[in-house]
């Protein structure tokens, strides 16, 4: 009999044994059992970045009639461990786009009159679409540190440059072919808040809001420029 009750007690201790570890831990899995932290994993790896997007915008104030679209690449490294500053604190990253397909959706054209060096004179005001290039070189980005595991917030300074085929904004004053006027270069001085979400880990879409002014530096004869235009992008991040 006593032999019967030793067997059982050895067969009953692994399930007693199982039972209170399950009350110490609350009946819960183990911390990690949700899998890796896609957000810690940029963090800690201070990983680099690369993927595709694509951008919609608008002119506001006297440019509201302008739209923009356009698709590029962009490519960035985190530089640098987690500093600490109070609700800024987080981790500076360093990032580029190349943009290949740029374009600009100005008024119709129409005739109007103006007058040249005294001379009157009717030409296209306006000039429909304009299409180029573009590329940003130096986007200071600055990634917040969040508890979150999918969203990863950040903001952004950054400056670029714009070639287009004819020059832009279109020339108003002074008659085509005639040299003078605006330029085919103009430059991007911007800023912007945008946030990362993790689909999994290594991989997030991506929206940022970006003010934009678009201004030839005074290349040309005339710099009216665009003073202000709010652009909207959207991205898919790859994070190695």
């Amino acid at each position: 009999m006593i032999r019967k009750s030793a067997i059982f007690f050895c067969l009953l201790l692994p399930v007693g044994q199982a039972v209170a570890q399950s009350s110490i831990s609350g009946g819960t899995q183990p911390a990690n059992a949700a899998g890796p932290n896609p957000v810690a994993q940029v963090r800690d790896h201070r990983s680099w970045e690369y993927g595709p997007f694509v951008n919609w915008g608008t002119g506001v104030g006297d440019r509201d009639t302008f739209k923009f679209f356009f698709t590029g690449v962009q490519l960035g490294k985190v530089l640098t461990p987690v500093l600490h500053a109070g609700v800024f604190t987080g981790q500076f990253e360093l990032a580029g786009n190349l943009i290949p397909f740029w374009q600009a959706y100005t008024p119709a054209p129409h005739i109007q009159n103006f007058t040249y060096q005294g001379q009157p004179y009717q030409a296209l005001v306006g000039g429909g679409t304009y299409t180029g290039v573009s590329i940003t070189p130096v986007i200071f980005r600055w990634n917040f540190l969040t508890h979150s595991r999918r969203i990863q917030p950040w903001f952004q300074a950054a400056g670029g440059l714009i070639y287009t085929t004819h020059k832009f904004p279109p020339d108003q004053l002074v008659p085509h072919g005639t040299p003078g006027g605006t330029s085919v270069f103009n430059f991007t001085p911007q800023g912007g808040v945008g946030v990362h979400y993790f689909l999994r880990p290594g991989r997030s879409v991506d929206l940022g809001v970006n003010a934009v002014h678009i201004s030839s530096a005074s290349l040309g004869d005339r710099n009216p420029g665009v003073n202000a235009s709010i652009q909207v992008q959207v991205g898919y991040t790859f994070w190695r």
